[in-house]
């Protein structure tokens, strides 16, 4: 049940995802920057854990997860470490995403060229 769940959950994001292009006609710049925002949204109203529990890696792996990412990183730190723990709450959590990110957009770069 688990995975039907997973599937459901991390489908209709995609399809919220979808939506924003076909009908809103919004740039896939656009679109992700929204999903993110909603995904920090949810997380600030403590709604995207209970989501997590529920749904696994259908809520962990779309983009919005990005959004919860940062949101709980930084007031996990803002708990434990002040104000100064909102910056640093971001990065510690995100880092290795972020990270992971450039190398392989690196090596994707040296191994296509980009017709141009």
């Amino acid at each position: 049940m688990q995975y039907l769940w997973a599937f459901l959950i991390g489908g209709g994001i995609c399809v919220i995802g979808q939506l924003l292009f076909d009908v809103a006609k919004l740039t896939p710049a656009h679109t992700m920057s929204l999903l993110v925002v909603l995904g920090a949204v949810v997380d600030g109203l403590g709604w995207y854990d209970p989501l997590i529990k529920f749904a696994g890696a259908g809520a962990t792996v779309p983009i919005t997860s990005f959004g919860n990412a940062l949101v709980h990183g930084a007031l996990t730190e803002l708990q434990r470490d002040g104000w100064i723990g909102v910056i640093t709450g971001i990065f510690e959590v995100t880092s290795a995403g972020i990270s992971a990110a450039i190398i392989f957009s690196f090596l994707a770069a040296l191994a296509v060229r980009p017709k141009g």
